[in-house]
């Protein structure tokens, strides 16, 4: 929506790639990536370490983009699930899986709300939800598809306080309960902050 619907490529790949949480990611001009890589590994690492994942989980990586969080995660979980609806970052996160010789990934070009109520009617069982939404934060359509599908544990990365609070307000009068809640400071002498809250049901 920012950048248009045409790419012209002057010269080059037309993509690039950075090394994150030790993992080579492609990115696309049209794709999202975190554009502070010091401060993502510190956030990224606070997110694994509030999933205290065992290995035994089934993992959903909710707005996955070029599947950062789900990539990191995989070498943790039994299985992990992406799902992004930007055709151009799903696309990158299959390459990026390939690359980084992930094979426990699995990544859907959907509207994550609709995937989410899919897999609850499908009674598929996902134990940890990692969900990091754009800055106006998630709708209640996406919320509820959340609460039906159950997860024991959300992972909530948000780059807007406001409408974290805003969706944390809905998420705790359904039964999750904060348990942590860590800011980042991801640009430095600027108002903006990045925070990770691990809700559990």
């Amino acid at each position: 929506m920012v950048l248009g619907e045409r790419d012209i490529l002057l010269y080059g790949r037309g993509y690039i790639e950075d090394i994150l949480c030790g993992r080579v990611f492609r990115i696309s001009p049209k794709s999202f990536y975190q554009v502070n890589p010091v401060q993502t590994e510190v956030l990224y690492r606070k997110a694994m370490e509030f999933a205290d994942l065992t290995g035994r989980e089934r993992v959903l990586d909710a707005y996955c983009g070029v599947g950062t969080i789900g990539l990191i995660t995989a070498k943790d979980a039994k299985e992990v699930i992406g799902v992004e609806l930007n055709p151009d970052a799903v696309r990158d996160a299959r390459i990026n899986a390939k690359q980084n010789y992930i094979t426990n990934v699995r990544f859907a070009a959907a509207d994550a709300g609709k995937f989410m109520t899919d897999l609850a009617q499908q009674n598929v069982r996902i134990d940890v939800v990692f969900m990091d939404p754009p800055r106006a934060g998630s709708d209640e359509a996406f919320l509820s598809s959340l609460v039906k599908l159950g997860p024991k544990k959300v992972i909530y990365i948000s780059c807007n306080p406001e409408t974290l609070a805003r969706d944390l307000k809905y998420l705790t009068k359904k039964g999750y309960r904060a348990k942590a809640i860590q800011p980042v400071d991801m640009f430095p002498w600027t108002e903006a902050v990045e925070t990770v809250c691990l809700l559990s049901s």
